[in-house]
Order: C-alpha cells, then structure tokens, then sequence
C-alpha cells in the first residue's frame, strides 16, 4: 500500500502561515521555519499591545489634563478631587478633548473644581 502524506492539509497550513508574515523582514516573509516563529511571537506581541494601548492613552490623557490645568492654578490630582467633590462625572478622555479643543469650557470646569474644594484649593507647586 502507498504511503499517504497528506501534502494537500500541509501545503495549506504552511501557505497560511506565509500569507499572515508577508511584509516581515527577511527570511521571515520566505521561509516557513522562521515564518512560524516570527508568526507566533506577532501574535503574542498584538495580544498584549491590545491591553497596553488603553493604560497608554489613559496617561496620555493625564499628561494633556495636568498641562492645561496648571497654568489655571491647579494641579491634576487636585482638579480630579474637585471634580470628584462637586459631582461633576467627565472621564478623562473627554476632559483631554475639551481641554485642547474648548479651553474656555475646560477653564470653567477647572472654577467648578476650584470651588467644589473651597478652602483646601492651594495654588500649584
């Protein structure tokens, strides 16, 4: 009896692996030895980038907060309190948004913070 190799499952499999690594560098893109390698450890690379993007664009975020906060005379842990205080519920997505695109509606919330803590506003450091 013949010998069944199966040629058409494997040759399926391996131009998979070879059409999802076109465009990598170098043997990577050609050769299907290192296609799988360099296959898997992508995946595991956007796996977890998916999960890093949101703590990077929340920091983002705090960063755009905290320039813009300060020149009003607050700082960013203050101005979150604040907010916190005077029940006013904007994420900070939205706060980054307004405080680059609508800096006079940002400078208003910033008054509503500032006045949400009253005495304990102190003047940033």
């Amino acid at each position: 009896m013949p010998r069944a190799t199966n040629a058409v499952a494997t040759k399926k499999r391996r131009k998979r692996i070879l059409k999802q690594t076109k465009g990598f560098f170098g043997n990577k893109s050609r050769l299907y030895r290192y296609a799988i390698d360099a296959f898997w450890r992508a995946g595991c690379f956007a796996y977890r980038d998916r999960r890093k993007k949101k703590s990077e664009f929340r920091q983002l975020w705090i960063v755009r907060i905290n320039a813009a906060c300060r020149p009003l005379g607050i700082c960013y842990s203050r101005l979150i309190a604040g907010l916190a205080a005077a029940k006013v519920e904007l994420d900070r997505k939205s706060l980054s948004e307004l405080a680059i695109g609508d800096p006079a509606a940002f400078a208003a919330i910033v008054e509503k913070a500032k006045n949400a803590l009253g005495e304990n506003c102190s003047a940033a450091a």
